[in-house]
C-alpha cells in the first residue's frame, strides 16, 4: 500500500487492518470534518428520560396513558391523567414478571408478549361517555348518548367482557357483523344492561336474521340494520316464521366521504348501504306491510380515522336530514348511529393531513356530532334522537402493548465485518485507476471526492468479481474501505438491521397490508442515549417481513447498542389494540404472542398479573392447518426407535415432544430452557406432554 494513502486515510479499530498505527481524525489533511465534530459535541450533551420521551414522541401519541419514568422505563398510567404517581405501572417490570422463569418468581412465558391493561380500556370507555355527556349537557340536547362496541376491532373474550361490564352503567352495547360475532355479542350482553343496543350489521342470510330475532326474543335490545334492499324480504319472512316483531335500521350510503385510505368504504360508491332511492323504497314497502313502526334507526359510516370535525359534521348533518325525512314519512325513528370513524393520534402530531393522526380531541368529536344532529332536528322540529356510535378503534387501541425482543443485529448494506487487507489484496487494488485516484484525493484532503472515487472503486470491483478476476476477500476489503471512509468523513452512521423475535404478518398485519404506522419504542434504557439507527427485520422467510417506516417520517428507528452480555433488549409496539389480533395471519406458521393481563393494584409493584396465557405451540398451529400433531409425533418417534432404539430413541422422543409443545418463536441463546423460555425443563416435560396429548 502506498505510504501517502496510509497517512492520508484515518484508521479504525473496527478490524480493517492497515499497516500503520491508528491515527486520530484530526490527523486528516485539513482537520476533522465538520459533521464528525458536531456529532462528537452532541455526544457530550447529557441524556435524560425526557429527551427520550421527546425523541419517540411519547408525549404526543401516548396521550395520557404512557410516559417515561425516572428509571428510564415506559410507565403505563392506567387511569389516564387521573393516575396518581404510586399507581403508575412500570412496563418493564410487568414484562419481567411474565418472562422470568418460575423458580425466580416469574411466569415463565416466552416472548413475544401482548400486555393488556384493562384499566386503560375502562378509562377509554368512561372518557368516551363523559365526552358525549358533556356535549349533550352543554349544547342543550334533548336526548342521550348510548354507544356500542364493534367487536370486529378485537373479539377477544376478555376485552369484550370488560367493555360490557364497564359499560353497563351507561347502557353500552355491542355491534356484530357476522354470525359468530352475533353469537358472542348475545352471550356477553346477557351480563350487561338490558337497555344496551345489539346492533346487527353486515350482510345477512336467513340464519343471521333468525339469530338476531332470537336475540330479541331473549330480551336483548337487538336492531337488524339493512345493508342491502333485498335483506328486507329476509327479515319479513323470518319475523313471520318466528312470530317476533323486529326493530329495523337502515344503513345510508352518504355522499359525504373523506379522501384518505379509510374513506374508501364511504361515499356513493361505498361498499355498504342503501341509496336514497332504496331508502324510500324500503320505507314504502314497510308502510304497505304495516311495519313502518319497526323502522327505528338510521346508520351510516363516513370511514375510519375521520381527519377533521368539519368533515364529521358535514356527514352527520347529511345523515340527520335523512333521519328527519324518515320520521316525516311515519317511521318510529329513535336512534341515529353515526358509525365508526373516531380516530386516534398514532404519530403524536394531531394533524389532519395523514391517516396516522386526526386533528381533534375526544371532546371536540362528541361536540361536533351532538351539534350537527341537534341543529338538523331543530330546523325540522323533530325530537332529538338517541345518538349511538361504533367507536371501536378509539376504545381498544391504547389498552395493549406488543413487547418483542431484539435477538441480534447486522449491517443493512450487506457488507461483512471489515477484514484485514493482505499483501495480495493490496497489490490488486493498487492496480486499479479508481484506487490510485482515491489515494490522491485523500492526500489533497478532498473528502467528497474521496467518497466519489470509493463508490467508483466499489462498482469496478463488483464488475471484476462477476468476471472471476477478484476473490471474495477483495470484495469484502473494498466494502470495508468504503464504510471506513464514509465514517471518517462524518457521514451518518449506517443503518443497521435489528432482528426481532416477531412476525410482522401475525402481529402488525396493517403495517404490511396498508402501510399503517404504529408507535414503536424501546420499553427500557430510555435514560441512555440511543446510538444506533435501525430497521426491524422479523423471523419470516419473506422480504416484506420488516418494519422500515416509522412515525415522524423516519425510515429507521433510534435504538440502543445491544449488550454483548446477558442483557436483553425489548421494544414495544403501541396503539395496536384494534384489528391486529383478528387480522394477523400465520405466515411461516408463526402464531400469536403470549398474553398477560395486568391490572393496577395497591401492592409494592403497583400491578398484579391477573391472567397469563402462553402463545400457541407448534402443535397448535399445525393442528390449525389440518395436520395431526399426535400422529406426526408417533410417526417420528417410531422412526427414531427404528434408527437407534434404547436411550437414544427416548432422548429423540423427548426432543420431539419439546419441539411440538414449544412456541414457534426463537428461544434466546439457542437452547435456553426454563429461563426466559416457557419455564419447563427436562424434568417436567412429561407432565406437559400429557397435557398436550403427546406422550413420550
Amino acid at each position: 500500500m502506498p505510504a501517502h494513502l496510509d497517512a492520508a486515510l484515518p484508521h479504525s479499530t473496527n478490524g480493517f487492518a492497515w499497516a500503520a498505527s491508528p491515527l486520530p481524525p484530526e490527523s486528516l489533511p485539513g482537520g476533522a470534518p465538520l459533521a464528525a465534530t458536531a456529532s462528537a459535541l452532541d455526544q457530550l450533551t447529557p441524556w435524560s428520560p425526557d429527551l427520550s420521551a421527546a425523541l419517540y414522541k411519547i408525549d404526543g401519541w401516548g396521550a395520557t396513558y404512557f410516559s417515561v419514568n425516572t428509571a428510564g422505563n415506559i410507565a403505563v398510567r392506567p387511569h389516564g391523567a387521573a393516575t396518581l404517581p404510586h399507581q403508575e405501572i412500570d412496563l418493564m417490570k410487568a414484562v419481567r414478571k411474565a418472562i422470568d422463569p418460575k423458580p425466580a418468581g416469574g411466569l415463565g412465558l416466552r416472548p413475544p408478549l401482548l400486555v393488556r391493561f384493562p384499566d386503560v380500556l375502562r378509562h377509554r370507555l368512561e372518557s368516551l361517555h363523559a365526552a358525549f355527556d358533556l356535549a349533550v349537557r352543554s349544547n342543550g340536547y334533548g336526548s342521550r348518548y348510548q354507544g356500542v362496541y364493534p367487536v370486529k376491532c378485537n373479539q377477544d373474550r376478555y376485552v369484550v367482557e370488560d367493555i360490557v361490564e364497564a359499560g353497563a352503567p351507561f347502557h353500552f352495547g355491542l355491534e356484530a357483523g357476522s354470525k359468530p360475532e352475533l353469537l358472542l355479542a348475545m352471550s356477553c350482553l346477557l351480563r350487561g344492561s338490558s337497555e344496551a343496543f345489539l346492533i346487527c350489521n353486515g350482510y345477512k342470510d336467513a340464519e343471521y336474521v333468525e339469530l338476531a330475532l332470537t336475540a330479541t326474543a331473549l330480551g336483548l335490545n337487538a336492531i337488524v340494520v339493512l345493508e342491502q334492499e333485498e335483506e328486507l324480504l329476509t327479515v319479513v319472512d323470518a319475523c313471520r316464521r318466528l312470530g317476533v316483531r323486529p326493530a329495523i335500521g337502515l344503513r345510508a350510503k352518504l355522499r359525504t366521504k373523506h379522501a384518505g385510505h379509510f374513506g374508501s368504504t364511504s361515499g356513493e360508491k361505498g361498499k355498504f348501504g342503501l341509496t336514497t332511492a332504496q331508502i324510500l323504497s324500503v320505507a314504502r314497502r314497510l308502510q304497505r306491510l304495516e311495519m313502518l313502526d319497526c323502522l327505528q334507526l338510521l346508520h351510516f359510516h363516513i370511514g375510519s380515522q375521520i381527519p377533521t370535525t368539519a368533515l364529521l359534521a358535514d356527514g352527520v348533518s347529511e345523515a340527520a336530514q335523512i333521519y328527519c325525512e324518515l320520521a316525516r314519512l311515519g317511521a318510529a325513528m329513535r336512534v341515529i348511529d353515526v358509525g365508526g370513524g373516531l380516530g386516534i393520534d398514532y404519530d403524536g402530531t394531531r394533524s389532519a393531513c395523514s391517516d396516522a393522526s386526526v386533528g381533534y380531541e375526544l371532546e371536540e368529536y362528541a361536540a361536533a356530532v351532538v351539534r350537527a344532529v341537534r341543529d338538523a332536528c331543530d330546523r325540522r322540529r323533530m325530537r332529538h334522537p338517541i345518538i349511538c356510535s361504533e367507536s371501536g378503534r378509539a376504545l381498544v387501541s391504547h389498552h395493549s402493548v406488543l413487547v418483542f425482543e431484539v435477538l441480534s443485529s447486522s449491517s443493512c448494506s450487506g457488507a461483512a465485518e471489515p477484514v484485514p487487507v493482505g499483501p495480495d489484496v493490496a497489490h490488486l487494488l493498487e492496480g486499479l485507476v479508481d484506487y490510485r485516484s482515491l489515494a490522491a484525493a485523500a492526500m489533497r484532503g478532498e473528502y467528497e471526492t474521496c467518497l466519489l472515487y470509493a463508490e467508483q472503486l466499489k462498482r469496478r470491483c463488483v464488475e471484476r468479481f462477476k468476471d472471476g478476476l477478484l476473490g471474495l476477500e477483495h470484495l469484502a476489503a473494498v466494502d470495508g474501505l468504503c464504510e471506513l471512509l464514509a465514517k471518517e468523513n462524518g457521514a451518518a452512521a449506517p443503518v443497521r438491521a435489528y432482528h426481532v423475535n416477531l412476525s410482522v404478518f401475525t402481529s402488525l398485519p396493517d403495517f404490511w397490508a396498508i402501510g399503517q404506522l404504529f408507535p414503536i419504542a424501546p420499553i427500557h434504557r430510555l435514560d441512555q442515549r440511543p446510538g444506533v439507527s435501525a430497521v426491524l427485520q422479523d423471523l419470516t422467510c419473506d422480504s416484506d417481513g420488516k418494519v422500515d417506516r416509522f412515525i415522524g417520517g423516519r425510515s429507521s428507528l433510534p435504538v440502543h447498542e445491544l449488550d454483548g452480555g446477558d442483557g436483553r433488549y425489548f421494544l414495544g409496539m403501541f396503539l395496536g389494540g384494534a384489528y391486529q389480533e383478528a387480522l394477523g395471519g400465520a405466515h411461516n406458521l408463526f402464531a400469536g404472542p403470549s398474553v398477560v393481563r395486568v391490572e393496577q393494584s395497591e401492592g409494592p409493584h403497583c400491578f398484579a398479573v391477573t391472567r397469563a396465557v402462553p402463545g400457541a405451540s407448534c402443535a397448535d398451529v399445525l393442528r390449525a392447518m389440518q395436520h395431526e400433531p399426535e400422529v406426526m409425533f408417533e410417526g417420528l418417534k417410531g422412526r427414531a426407535e427404528e434408527c437407534g432404539g434404547g436411550g437414544a430413541a427416548a432422548a429423540v422422543g423427548r426432543q420431539l415432544a419439546r419441539a411440538f409443545n414449544s412456541m414457534p418463536y426463537l428461544v434466546r441463546g439457542g437452547g435456553e430452557r426454563g429461563g426466559a423460555g416457557d419455564g419447563r425443563g427436562d424434568d417436567d416435560v412429561e407432565e406437559w406432554d400429557l397435557i398436550r396429548g403427546l406422550t413420550v
